[in-house]
C-alpha cells in the first residue's frame, strides 16, 4: 500500500496534535476535562458494535463510566459474566454507573431480578421506565438495596413527558426515586434543559448529554450545542443543584450508528469546553 505525502502530513500532524494537546489525546479519564464531574457514555450510542469493541472505543475516548443498556450488558448476565464484565470496564479506566433504561411493573420478583443484577454490577443508578402501578414495589426495593432509580423521559406521548410528570410521579415515593433527564428529549417536549434541571433538583441522578435541531416531536439529532442545547448552562445548573457524584452523567448520541465515534469526540470535546466555562 502507497501513502500520499499529504496523506502522511496529515497523520503527522494529527499525532503530533494529540501529543500535544492530552486533553483532546484521551486515554482514561482526565479530570481536568470535567472539573467537578464524571462524564461517561450511554453505551446505545455504540450499538453498532459488540460490547467488547464499545468498551474498548470508550475507553479510546476516554470516558469516566459506562451507562449499559442491556444490548450490552444483558440483565440475565451470570455472576461469571458480571465478573468478566467489570474487569474489561477497569482494564479501560472505567467504571458502571448506571443501566437503562429499563421497565419495571407492580411483579415485585420481576423489578428485583433488575435489583440484583445492579448490585452484583456496582450500579448505583437505574434508568427506568416504570409504570404507575410499580411504585409501591419500587419503595421497598431501592430501600433494600440502596440503589437508585431515575425516571428516564422519552418525548411527547410518552407518560413521563415533563419535569412536572415526573415530579408528580415520584413526589409521595422514597427520595432514591428521581429522575434521569434526557435533555434531548425535554427539547423535544419543547422545555428548556436548563430549567428542567432546577426543577429536578434533590430528585436528579441521571442525565443523557444530547441534543436536537428542533423543539417537536419529529426532528433530527446533532452534535451538542449545534441545537437547542445550552452546553454550559447545563453545567452550571448541574454545580448549582449538587449534582450528586455518584449520580449518572452520560452523553447519549444516537445518529450514525455504524460509524459515530467522531461525531461523539466531538460532543466530548463540546462538553468540555462548556463545563471548564462552566467552572470558571
Amino acid at each position: 500500500m502507497t501513502i500520499s505525502r499529504r496523506s502522511f502530513l496529515a497523520a503527522t500532524s494529527a499525532a503530533v496534535a494529540a501529543c500535544a494537546l492530552p486533553g483532546r489525546a484521551w486515554a482514561k479519564y482526565d479530570q481536568a476535562r470535567f472539573p467537578g464531574f464524571k462524564v461517561g457514555l450511554q453505551s446505545y450510542s455504540l450499538r453498532g458494535f459488540d460490547v467488547d469493541k464499545a468498551i474498548e472505543i470508550a475507553g479510546g475516548l476516554g470516558v469516566a463510566h459506562l451507562e449499559f443498556y442491556s444490548g450490552h450488558f444483558p440483565l440475565n448476565s451470570t455472576d461469571e459474566q458480571i465478573a468478566a464484565m467489570k474487569k474489561k470496564m477497569s482494564d479501560q479506566g472505567m467504571v458502571i454507573l448506571g443501566h437503562g433504561v429499563n421497565g419495571f411493573s407492580k411483579n415485585h420478583e420481576a423489578n428485583e431480578k433488575v435489583f440484583k443484577f445492579a448490585k452484583a454490577a456496582g450500579i448505583k443508578n437505574i434508568s427506568a421506565d416504570p409504570s404507575p402501578d410499580s411504585f409501591d414495589s419500587l419503595d421497598k426495593l431501592v430501600d433494600k438495596y440502596d440503589i437508585r432509580i431515575a425516571i428516564h423521559n422519552h418525548g411527547p406521548s410518552h407518560r413521563y413527558n415533563t419535569a412536572l410528570d415526573v415530579l408528580n410521579a415520584v413526589k409521595e415515593h422514597d427520595p432514591r426515586i428521581g429522575a434521569c433527564a434526557d435533555l434531548g428529549h425535554f427539547i423535544r417536549s419543547g422545555e428548556d434543559p436548563v430549567e428542567v434541571i432546577r426543577l429536578l433538583k434533590g430528585r436528579l441522578f441521571g442525565i443523557h448529554l444530547k441534543d436536537f435541531a428542533e423543539q417537536k416531536e419529529r426532528t433530527k439529532g446533532v452534535i451538542l450545542g449545534k441545537g437547542h442545547l445550552d452546553t454550559v448552562g447545563v453545567f452550571r445548573a448541574l454545580r448549582q443543584v449538587d449534582f450528586p457524584a455518584d449520580g449518572c452523567l452520560s452523553l447519549e448520541y444516537e445518529e450514525n450508528p455504524k460509524d459515530p465515534v467522531a461525531d461523539i469526540r466531538e460532543c466530548l470535546e463540546v462538553a468540555s469546553d462548556a463545563c471548564q466555562t462552566a467552572a470558571s
